[in-house]
C-alpha cells in the first residue's frame, strides 16, 4: 500500500528545488590477438580483443580514462564495445559458453543468468559519496546519529579502500570499454558516459539498458564531457575459489562509490543490477543529480506517462515512487475507462529541465526496463509481459522445463512442467523458499513495449503538466486512508 504527499509551494520551483536536495543521494574493433581464451577470460576470445597499445586510438580524453583504469586492473586484453547485433550475438555466445547464461528456447533471443545468492541486489549499505565535506553528501545528524539520507565516505579513507581493490582486479580477464549514452544522441538533454568492466554480462545488459556503441564513440570523438565509470568483479584469474553459479563476484570487498565533484564512479565486488550497470541509479539519479544542480535542471526517481482523454487531448504526467512501489505497473497502465488511452515514455528515472519558454520538458534517459519479475503478470501489467516476450535477459527467475520463465504471480504452469528455482534446484508448490528470488529482474528494450510513446526519444523532451508523489505505507495502516495527490501546473487533484 502507498501513502502520498504533495509539496504545495506557490513557486513551481520551490518544490523542485525540495526535490533536487531530497534526491542528491540518491567500437569493438575485431583485431586479432595472440592472446589465449584463458588470458581473454573466456568470453573475450568470442569477440576479439585489442592490444593494450591501441587505446590511445580511441578519442583522447576516452584513452586517458581507459589507459589509467589498464595501469591499474592489469586486464589481459582490451575489447572496446559497437554495440552492433553481431557483437551482442558474440557477447551472450560467450557468456552461455562460460554457464553465466542460459538460453531460453521457448522465446526468441531471452536467456536466463543465476547469480551467487550473495549477489542479488543492490547493497545500499555499501554505497558511498565521496566529497571533501561531510556536509556536502549528507546532513550531519545531531548527537552522532546515523543519517537516513545515505552514506559519507571521506577522501583518505575512499583512496585507502581503492588501493585494498582495485590494483590487478582484471588480471586474466578482458576490459571491455562501454561507450554509452543516457538519453538520446544528440539531445540537449542527454548525457554521455564510458564504463570500463570485466563483466561480460554487464556489456550485454548496458547494451539493453542504455544507447551504446560507436554512435556514442563519434560523439566523444567531439569532446563533449562524460561521466568516468569503472567496474570490476573483483575476481582476477587464476581463481582462488571456486565460483557459485559461475557467476563470479567478491560480495566481502563490495563498495560502489561515487565522486561528484570529479563525475566519477567506481564500483568493486558485485556483478548485479544497480551496482554494475553504472548507468542506472549510479549515473541517472546519483552523479545526475549533482550535475543537474550545477546546471539547473532535474534527475528524478520519476516515470513519465502520456494520457489521452476521450476527447484526443494528451497530457504528460511525471510520478514519483521508490523501488518496488509499482512505477513499472503505473507506466504502463491498460485504463478500464473507456475512451482513455496510456502511453509510456519510461517507467524508472525523469531528466527534466525548463525550456526556453519556461515549459517544464522531460526525458526518459534510459533504453530499457530494469524491472522486478515477481508480482509481473497478464493480470497486474498484461504490456510488460508482451514487452518482455523477446530479446531479454531474466536473472534469478525460475525456469520452466519447456524452456520458459515462471515466478511468484504467474499462473501455475501446465502439470506437465516443472520448475526450477533461481538456485537451480527442482521446486513445487508448497516449497517453503519462493521459486524466483523477489528481486529477480527482467532487462528488456523499451522500444519492445505495446504502448511506447510516439515521443518517447523526442530529443526536446516531453511537456510535463502534472507530478505525483508516492511512497510505501508503513505495514498495518488501514488502506480507508489512501490518498493520491497530483500537483498539476494549473489545479490540485485529490483522489480518494
Amino acid at each position: 500500500m502507498l501513502y502520498h504527499k504533495i509539496f504545495l509551494c506557490s513557486n513551481l520551483n520551490s518544490v523542485l528545488q525540495t526535490l533536487q536536495f531530497q534526491i542528491l543521494f540518491k567500437c569493438s574493433y575485431s583485431i586479432s590477438s595472440e592472446l589465449t581464451s584463458e588470458q581473454q577470460g573466456g568470453v573475450g576470445a568470442t569477440v576479439g580483443v585489442r592490444a593494450l597499445a591501441s587505446v590511445p586510438s580511441l578519442p583522447p580524453a576516452v584513452a586517458e580514462f581507459v589507459q589509467r583504469a589498464v595501469d591499474e586492473c592489469k586486464p589481459a586484453g582490451v575489447h572496446v564495445v559497437t554495440g552492433t547485433p553481431e557483437e551482442s550475438s558474440n557477447i551472450l555466445a560467450g557468456l552461455e559458453k562460460e554457464g553465466m547464461v542460459k538460453r531460453l528456447p521457448k522465446y526468441q533471443n531471452c536467456w536466463l543468468a543465476r547469480t551467487d545468492p550473495k549477489d542479488v541486489a543492490r547493497v545500499e549499505s555499501k554505497t558511498v559519496i565521496v566529497t571533501k565535506n561531510q556536509r556536502d553528501t549528507i546532513p550531519i545528524p545531531a548527537g552522532g546519529a546515523k543519517s537516513q539520507l545515505g552514506n559519507w565516505m571521506s577522501e583518505t579513507d575512499w583512496m585507502t579502500a581503492r588501493k585494498e581493490r582495485f590494483p590487478g582486479c582484471m588480471a586474466g580477464r578482458t576490459m571491455y570499454v562501454i561507450p554509452f549514452s543516457m538519453g538520446p544522441v544528440g539531445s540537449a538533454l542527454t548525457k554521455y558516459g564510458v564504463q570500463v568492466t570485466d563483466s561480460p554480462y554487464v556489456v550485454a545488459s548496458m547494451g539493453i539498458m542504455t544507447r551504446m556503441g560507436t554512435p556514442v564513440l563519434n560523439k566523444l570523438a567531439e569532446g563533449v564531457e562524460f561521466v568516468r565509470c569503472q567496474h570490476s568483479l573483483g575476481r582476477p584469474l587464476p581463481l582462488t575459489a571456486p565460483l557459485v553459479n559461475s557467476w563470479p563476484c567478491n560480495p566481502d570487498k563490495v563498495i560502489i562509490s561515487h565522486l561528484p565533484d570529479t563525475r566519477q564512479i567506481m564500483s568493486f565486488g558485485s556483478g548485479y543490477g544497480g551496482n554494475s550497470l553504472l548507468g542506472k541509479k549510479c549515473f541517472a539519479l546519483r552523479i545526475a543529480s549533482r550535475i543537474a544542480k550545477d546546471e539547473g535542471w532535474l534527475a528524478e526517481h520519476m516515470l513519465i506517462l502520456g494520457i489521452t482523454n476521450p476527447q484526443g487531448v494528451k497530457r504528460y504526467v511525471a510520478a514519483a515512487f521508490p523501488s518496488a512501489c509499482g512505477k513499472t505497473n503505473l507506466a504502463m497502465m491498460k485504463p478500464s475507462l473507456p475512451g482513455w488511452k496510456v502511453e509510456c515514455v519510461g517507467d524508472d528515472i525523469a531528466w527534466m529541465k525548463f525550456d526556453s519558454q519556461g515549459k517544464l520538458r522531460a526525458i526518459n534517459p534510459e533504453n530499457g526496463f530494469f524491472g522486478v519479475a515477481p508480482g509481473t503478470s497478464d493480470r497486474t501489467n498484461p504490456y510488460a509481459m508482451s514487452t518482455i516476450a523477446k530479446n531479454t535477459v531474466f536473472t534469478n527467475v525460475g525456469e520452466t522445463s519447456d524452456g520458459g520463465v515462471w515466478w511468484e504471480g504467474l499462473d501455475p504452469p501446465p502439470a506437465s512442467v516443472t520448475l526450477t528455482d533461481w538456485h537451480g534446484k527442482t521446486w513445487t508448490k508448497g516449497s517453503s523458499t519462493p521459486c524466483a528470488h523477489p528481486n529477480s529482474r527482467f532487462c528488456a528494450p523499451a522500444a519492445q513495449c505495446p504502448i511506447i510513446d510516439p515521443q518517447w526519444e523526442s530529443e526536446e523532451g516531453v511537456p510535463i503538466d502534472a507530478i505525483i508523489f508516492g511512497g510505501r505505507r508503513p505495514e498495518g495502516e488501514s488502506a480507508s486512508a489512501d490518498t493520491v495527490f497530483i500537483f498539476s501546473f494549473k489545479s490540485l487533484f485529490i483522489l480518494r
